[in-house]
């Protein structure tokens, strides 16, 4: 079927047919569970451990289950995927998450919060992201180049195995999935002991699984596809990005898996938004200034391109197939957004949300 869809459509078709799907499954679960890197750290950054605190846990433990489970099945193989084949950078992981860690507290929310707070009719989340993005845009291919490729330089990672957590521990992709389900178990226990809802703990399993998904698909379309096709899986940053130029300079948009990605999850979030009422305008207000929204934003930007990823490309995705730098990032951005939030809790007049 994927063969014939291929001939009939071509790659570029299929591949954003491929992340329009996984897209709405992840608007979906995303906007129902209130999946929010930004939350958790918030809560535990408190002293808590709570409800929004075990659903980044079930949709992080579950994306590494079932991506794991997936390579030790043989149905995966992420070896040429760029998060591991491709040189790395230790010192753009470090320093990009850090500042992405930080622009998240300002923003009250990462990349795809973002979006999925836009399709909900969150105005400070569509002016938000959309500065984000051209600071994305500017650190990958403009002003900013220059700076993120001397920081990115400072300490590389050679590609292969070398990047590869899993190689570097001697573990195999079945045990990393046997942690990972024990891992879902214990948080799905919290998330229960919270009394957050059932419906919101499934969500966020799908969340996970909507990771899955993404690799799972291209890497489906990898195989059967004559042409060279990149495995990847869900991301915003760079989508966004491509998305955005591609309407912005171009008559025709070059079609692919990021291309339906962002649609498809903005689609997805609105839909979930307006079958539970949840649907509102919302705007900049004296307890949520401008300004702080728009530094966050432009740390963003800048610091997922130095990261290799948002919270979800590097934390989620690069994090399920154990890339180091994936994980040193996502560290970092809870380092960062924790002790953004303490210093923001602790100064005058502070207010976070």
């Amino acid at each position: 079927m994927l063969e014939t869809l291929i001939d009939r459509f071509g790659d570029g078709a299929v591949l954003m047919m491929a992340g329009a799907i996984v897209g709405i499954v992840f608007g979906v679960a995303a906007q129902h569970s209130r999946f929010c890197l930004r939350a958790a750290t918030v809560e535990l950054s408190e002293g808590q451990v709570g409800g929004r605190l075990s659903v980044w846990l079930i949709a992080f433990s579950a994306a590494v289950l079932l991506v794991q489970g997936a390579i030790a099945l043989g149905a995966l193989d992420v070896s040429e995927a760029r998060q591991l084949a491709a040189t790395g950078s230790m010192s753009g992981a470090i320093i990009g998450g850090l500042l992405f860690g930080v622009g998240m507290i300002l923003a009250r929310g990462c990349a795809s919060r973002l979006l999925v707070l836009s399709a909900t009719g969150n105005l400070r989340a569509i002016l938000t992201g959309l500065v984000l993005t051209l600071v994305a845009q500017a650190s990958l291919r403009g002003v900013l180049a220059p700076m993120r490729e001397a920081l990115a330089g400072l300490w590389l990672v050679p590609g292969g195995e070398a990047r590869n957590m899993l190689v570097q521990l001697g573990l195999s992709s079945g045990v990393a999935a046997a942690v990972a389900g024990l891992a879902v178990m214990v948080a799905i226990a919290f998330a229960l002991r919270f009394e957050v809802q059932a419906t919101r703990i499934i969500a966020a399993v799908f969340v996970g699984g909507a990771v899955a998904l993404g690799w799972l698909l291209t890497y489906a379309i990898a195989q059967t596809s004559f042409e060279v096709v990149p495995i990847s899986s869900v991301t915003f940053t760079g989508p966004s990005t491509d998305t955005l130029m591609g309407l912005v300079n171009a008559t025709d948009l070059p079609l692919s898996f990021g291309v339906g990605l962002v649609p498809g999850v903005f689609a997805g979030a609105g839909v979930m938004a307006l079958i539970a009422r949840e649907a509102k305008i919302e705007r900049f207000g004296p307890d949520t200034p401008m300004e702080r929204y728009l530094i966050g934003a432009v740390l963003m930007g800048f610091g997922s391109m130095l990261a290799g990823g948002c919270a979800v490309g590097a934390g989620m995705s690069g994090g399920s197939v154990f890339a180091i730098t994936a994980w040193v990032a996502v560290f970092c951005m809870w380092v960062g957004a924790m002790a953004t939030n303490r210093l923001l809790a602790h100064a005058p007049s502070a207010t976070v949300a």
